[in-house]
């Protein structure tokens, strides 16, 4: 069992599926040369494979992560870096590669306590709630 997206023109993820273990050739179908190729095929979008194990560019199994994080639905899949990224928080937030994912562009506060992002000042404002 492996799980593919299913991706549309914007490369955002619309659909994920359950399909057949990609390594699993012998019942692939004559005229396709992977099980992606064959999904994007009977969807009509594209198909990439995604690991059900893999958040923040790490497996949870001590594994070799696979392709930054699984492919949830409106996650995006960005060609260049072969990654699923989820969706941005904040405009400011910019791309991490080696979490594969958005990050706000100052650190978090490391003080025990919580805080809430603030757009307009971009900055951690400390949570009071």
């Amino acid at each position: 069992m492996a799980h593919y997206a299913l991706i549309n023109e914007d490369n955002i993820v619309v659909k994920v599926i359950t399909g057949v273990d990609e390594t699993n050739t012998d019942d692939l179908p004559e005229g396709f040369s992977s099980w992606e190729d064959f999904y994007a095929d009977l969807k009509g979008l594209t198909c990439k494979r995604t690991s059900y194990n893999t958040k923040k560019n790490t497996h949870n199994l001590g594994g070799t992560p696979y392709r930054g994080n699984y492919a949830w639905i409106n996650y995006e899949y960005n060609e260049e870096h072969d990654i699923f990224i989820p969706p941005k928080q904040y405009p400011s937030w910019v791309l991490d590669l080696d979490t594969a994912s958005y990050v706000a562009p100052t650190d978090y506060p490391d003080d025990g306590n919580h805080y809430n992002w603030n757009e307009e000042t971009l900055s951690w404002d400390l949570h009071t709630e």
